[in-house]
């Protein structure tokens, strides 16, 4: 465990339902992508549509989803998420056996998950805050970073060898199967947790929409850190569905060799996850955040030098290893950064907007690389895309100050 630090039964079922539903989705990576390609027999614009629409319209959903999970108790919104996003994965199984799945449907699943998932993550963050004191934070975060590439490391590979054997579906019952495990790994963490103070509103206002943003936007620190962010993620995150034609297609890929082409380099991110509290105890938080701020943004263009077979494959995973160790080491500590100058009573909101408009700038840059990739090709889109990233770096604040703002230690939970 990164740190060797026991944080407690309670943390420990909450880390051990986001285990389950890690491993759930890393067996189930691209899966929709996989059926669009090999069952619905799409092409790279309807595959990048898929991904661009489920992001876009499912943050417009999420929207007033902050607010509302602000002012409830956060455990039984974590669990309602989970059992929304089970629901909706297993009814593409269910559509497939009686043969009346679309394309439609997935996009409508699309939405459905991504919503359920900003909601999630902003009930999970505000619970961790609650749940943990402040020092724990980066060691807690640096776990769940670690099991998202492990997950990402053993699901990938079995997914596609699943896929091989079993049939397109596998992967996507799994990982639905997944949310329903983690949601009753949630319900066993037990304990009271006091209902949020009321606001006096019956019901949301737009200042309760705008808290989150207005909190980040007001913040030296998190302004530039939430623009970087919009932008790298979008950017590799464009490239994903076109590197799915380009392997799948009219490099011959095979399946579970797309599927380990990236679950071999998630190694990289269990590196990073592990070394992050010591190198943040070594060099300092700003450092750390600046220098794999920086670093991750080199390796993406690489990609765009694919080629057919094992040189190919071996290219990949040289490429996906440095990014995803860079990755491992900055995103716990962006998230610890991102707790530690938010206020207790804004957190579900800040961490919502956060969601919504890394969601929203995913949705349009994979918009518009699908485009760029009917007119040009998938791999010229995919040049451009690690070609732009090599500028991030100038995104990154250039001061990162390590105090906290809120001026209030995390309120420990009964």
């Amino acid at each position: 465990m990164p740190g060797g630090r026991a944080l407690g039964r309670r943390f420990r079922w909450l880390w051990t339902a986001y285990a389950v539903s890690s491993y759930g989705s890393g067996f189930g990576f691209g899966a929709f992508a996989l059926i669009a390609v090999l069952v619905l027999h799409s092409g790279p614009a309807q595959v990048a549509a898929l991904s661009a629409a489920g992001r876009a319209v499912g943050a417009l959903v999420a929207v007033p989803l902050g607010p509302w999970v602000e002012f409830r108790r956060k455990r039984p919104v974590m669990i309602a998420m989970d059992l929304t996003r089970f629901a909706a994965l297993m009814s593409v199984p269910a559509a497939f056996a009686f043969g009346r799945l679309g394309f439609a449907q997935l996009l409508v699943v699309s939405v459905v998950v991504a919503a359920a998932t900003i909601a999630f993550n902003a009930a999970g963050g505000a619970f961790l805050k609650a749940l943990l004191p402040p020092e724990d934070l980066l060691v807690a975060n640096a776990r769940f970073e670690s099991t998202t590439w492990s997950a990402t490391t053993v699901g990938p590979p079995l997914g596609g060898a699943a896929i091989g054997l079993f049939g397109p579906m596998t992967t996507v019952t799994a990982d639905g199967l997944s949310y329903l495990l983690s949601a009753l790994g949630i319900r066993a963490i037990g304990g009271k947790e006091p209902r949020p103070r009321p606001t006096g509103a019956p019901r949301l206002r737009a200042g309760d929409l705008l808290e989150g943003w207005r909190h980040i936007l007001t913040h030296p620190g998190l302004r530039p850190l939430l623009l970087n962010a919009m932008v790298v993620n979008g950017l590799i995150m464009a490239s994903e569905p076109l590197l799915a034609v380009l392997l799948l297609g009219p490099l011959g890929f095979a399946p579970w060799q797309y599927g380990l082409a990236f679950a071999a380099p998630c190694v990289g991110g269990l590196v990073g996850s592990r070394l992050a509290r010591r190198l943040v105890a070594r060099f300092g938080q700003r450092k750390v955040l600046l220098t794999s701020g920086v670093l991750r943004a080199c390796w993406p263009v690489g990609l765009a030098f694919v080629r057919p077979g094992v040189p190919g494959l071996v290219l990949i995973i040289v490429v996906q290893f440095g990014l995803v160790t860079c990755c491992g080491l900055f995103n716990p500590v962006l998230a610890t950064y991102r707790l530690d100058h938010t206020p207790a009573d804004r957190v579900a909101r800040t961490l919502s907007a956060w969601s919504v408009s890394t969601s929203a700038a995913i949705a349009a840059l994979t918009a518009v690389w699908g485009l760029l990739a009917a007119l040009t090709g998938p791999r010229t889109a995919i040049a451009a895309a690690g070609i732009l990233l090599l500028a991030t770096p100038l995104l990154l604040p250039l001061r990162v100050n390590a105090r906290r703002t809120s001026g209030e230690p995390a309120v420990s939970l009964p």
